[in-house]
């Protein structure tokens, strides 16, 4: 070989080694590029799963929230339908009690709601075809000031309307019976439920 061959040997050897040496560096350079983007992946990953797992984790609490609070307004509202139920129907008994019965109720809710002086009790029509024929004495007796049975029906469900001059007091069953609903409904709660 001569001089100049290897001259040219040297230089393509040490462009050889050169361009190996580069490769090398850029292949170790790659590689930790890929790890690298490889610790990042998985650093993302598991930053949107703990994220991802949050975010389940508040949609099931809010949800099992929504349904905690759906089932207690259901309840609430079975309650509160048995409550009025019960009202409704003892308001009903009072209505379909015998006459006897019902009428000595109304001398007592006289005796309760009637002022000391004159006036008129109103009734409902199917009150004053069922009323005893001495009732009408009874009530003025039992009455703080002496109460007239009145001949014209009002459009009640039963028990009366007290009439003083132009005031009148509404003594019907359904009206006392909305003048104590809350406590109506607080006795029947506190019976049925507790």
């Amino acid at each position: 070989m001569t001089g100049l061959e290897k001259i040219i040997k040297q230089i393509q050897d040490e462009a050889e080694a050169s361009a190996a040496k580069v490769i090398a560096e850029a292949q170790a350079k790659a590689q930790e590029i890929r790890a690298k983007a490889q610790e990042d992946a998985q650093s993302k990953r598991a930053a949107i799963e703990e994220q991802t797992a949050h975010e389940v984790e508040m949609i099931a609490s809010s949800a099992k929230s929504a349904a905690s609070l759906a089932i207690r307004r259901a309840v609430l509202a079975a309650k509160q339908e048995v409550i009025n139920g019960v009202i409704v129907k003892a308001r009903e008994s009072i209505l379909s009690l015998p006459d006897d019965e019902y009428f000595a109720l109304i001398l007592k809710m006289a005796q309760k709601y009637s002022l000391p002086q004159p006036g008129e009790a109103y009734f409902s029509q199917a009150d004053l075809n069922r009323m005893p024929s001495d009732f009408a004495k009874k009530l003025e007796a039992a009455s703080k000031g002496g109460l007239a049975v009145a001949k014209q029906p009002r459009p009640i469900d039963g028990g009366f309307i007290l009439v003083y001059g132009g005031v009148e007091e509404n003594c019907s069953i359904e009206a006392l019976f909305y003048a104590e609903q809350e406590r109506l409904q607080d006795k029947v709660q506190a019976f049925l439920f507790v």
